[in-house]
This record gives C-alpha cells, structure tokens and sequence, in this order.
C-alpha cells in the first residue's frame, strides 16, 4: 500500500539532505518526494509517498520525529485528500498530429503552454491516474521530453488549529509580524 506523509521542518540549509539521507540508509521506499514553502514563514512543507505495509509507514514517521529539524510529521493516507500532480510534457507533433493532441488535451482539461514547429508541451495538473491516462495517450505521437512532479496532498474541511501557529514552529520564524507576506514565506535558507 502506498501511504501519503507530510512533514513539516525548518528552511535552513542542509534539512532536506540529512532527511533524505535518513530515508536511504535506512531503505525506505520512497516513491515520491516533493518539498516547497508552507504557510509559515521559516517552514518548508515536504509531502512524500511511502510504499509499503502499515509497520513500514510508522517506522518511517518515527524516524523523521527524530530529525532535530523535523517540526511535525503526519500521516494522512486514511483523510480525505486532495491529491494532485503537475505534468508537463513535450510531444512531437506533425501538422496532421496536432489537432489530435490538442483534442486530448481539452479531454484531459489539459493546457498547451508552448508551440513550436515540430512539438508541443502539454501541461496537465489532476490525480496520478489522470496524470498517467494522458502519458499513456501521448506517447504514440512520441513524447520527447516530461517533467513531474510528486503528489502534493491537502487534507479536506477545516483542520484542528488551523488559525494558529502551531507551538512546535513558533521557534522557525525569524519575527512574528510577517502576518502571511508572500516574499517572506519564499525566502529559503536551501532546503
């Protein structure tokens, strides 16, 4: 079973190799791993995906409890999610091709965010069974290039103290008077 982790740590340099490091030496199962800023300024959220039975995904969260970094850990596979990856992927295409992947394009509710001669990039965002749906349907026409990202994952409804900081992160923020400002949620320290 494929179990859906969410780690939040500080944004210094150095955090996101010591947990990854942890992760390989002790053999995990790592079938995804995405980080970027949180709402908290200072916090760096991480939303990774484990493979493996339920001892596995408990070894896992008592493992990261353990990083000094690591501010809280949660398991969310048995919430209601939303999940969601982003794809893009750079097909080539003739001039009889591509009306055709533009179709499956607007199917998918996919967007084309760049043209050229010979190929174009299709952008879709949607569930890992979307997301492969429209690889599968591509790759006739010859997929040249393709990023993606991991599963980012939200908990659905409201979330238990979701109106304050949390008391294992008040020590991440540089000043308390940041009050959600964008740029200082961005600012990354290397993680």
């Amino acid at each position: 079973m494929k179990y859906t982790l969410v780690a939040w740590m500080r944004d210094k340099p150095g955090v996101l190799s010591r947990v990854s490091g942890m992760l390989r030496r002790r053999n995990f199962n790592i079938d995804s791993l995405q980080v970027s800023h949180s709402e908290t300024p200072g916090i760096s959220r991480m939303t990774f995906v484990v493979d493996g039975d339920e001892r596995v995904a408990d070894q896992v969260i008592k493992q990261m409890n353990k990083v000094v970094d690591v501010t809280r850990v949660e398991d969310i596979s048995e919430q209601p999610t939303i999940l969601r990856e982003l794809a893009l992927i750079r097909v080539r295409t003739t001039s009889a091709t591509r009306s055709e992947i533009m179709q499956f394009a607007e199917i998918y509710r996919a967007q084309i965010v760049d043209i050229s001669a010979d190929s174009l990039v299709v952008q879709i965002v949607g569930s890992e069974d979307k997301v492969n749906s429209l690889i599968d349907l591509l790759d006739r026409f010859g997929i040249e290039e393709m990023v993606r990202t991991g599963r980012v994952a939200l908990a659905r409804g409201m979330r238990e103290g979701s109106h304050k900081t949390a008391s294992s992160v008040w020590k991440a923020r540089s000043t308390p008077s940041h009050n959600g400002n964008r740029s200082e949620r961005e600012k990354t320290g290397g993680v």
